[in-house]
């Protein structure tokens, strides 16, 4: 069993000050912080790309969960390993060859991880468990945060833990989307090692007892 992990998404802090956002999260004693990166194509918004990922690499030792929402994420690998990237988690619904992919993740000297959409059938991941550390299941939509966490991934996460363990491997099962106390204990319950929190986590009155709660 994976240690939880509860990864701040910086989507979520205030764009005209990164740094306090990064601040906020090492102030909770966390370790790992979520970059999302979107393009405008695979999701309709856009947020950051490889440079801030490089401005903001300098200024903290915390783990680098990046998540490219990106139609041709192959197209990024090395620019997001120079900017300094340790992970790339890449959705099985975007435009490139999986398998190419992830291999030139690991031949950057990043980890891999694997994402797929709500209503993306878990068993199209299965071809790729032994090639990733983490399988990401988006809990809403990607795009926006601030979403409604959608119940039914609840039965992804269910499926996906008992392949790991049928298979005897060790990815961690991340969540993202809509993750508060009451749903991150619900993904929890399911498989889920690895929380995403963005909007909960930076509007929590208590951070600290925001991350207790759900890794306790």
């Amino acid at each position: 069993m994976n240690p939880p992990i509860v990864a701040p998404s910086l989507l979520a802090a205030n764009h005209g000050h990164f740094a306090a956002g990064i601040q906020a999260i090492e102030a909770a004693n966390l370790s790992w912080v979520h970059l999302d990166i979107m393009d405008g194509h695979f999701v309709p918004n856009i947020s950051f790309g490889p440079q801030l990922v490089a401005d903001l690499r300098p200024q903290t030792q915390l783990y680098f969960d990046v998540h490219l929402m990106l139609t041709h994420p192959d197209r990024f690998i090395g620019a997001f390993a120079k900017a300094g990237a340790q992970r790339l988690t890449v959705h099985i619904e975007a435009e490139h060859d999986m398998k190419q992919t992830l291999a030139a993740i690991k031949a950057q000297g990043m980890s891999a991880g694997i994402a797929l959409n709500p209503d993306c059938n878990p068993e199209r991941v299965l071809p790729y468990l032994e090639d990733v550390d983490l399988v990401l299941c988006m809990t809403v939509f990607p795009g926006f945060g601030g979403q409604a966490f959608i119940p039914s991934v609840l039965k992804s996460l269910e499926y996906l833990k008992a392949e790991r363990q049928r298979r005897q491997l060790q990815f961690r099962l991340e969540v993202d989307g809509g993750i508060n106390v009451t749903t991150g204990l619900q993904c929890r319950d399911a498989g889920a090692d690895t929380l995403v929190a963005g909007t909960a986590f930076f509007k929590a009155p208590d951070r600290q007892q925001f991350v207790r709660s759900l890794t306790a």
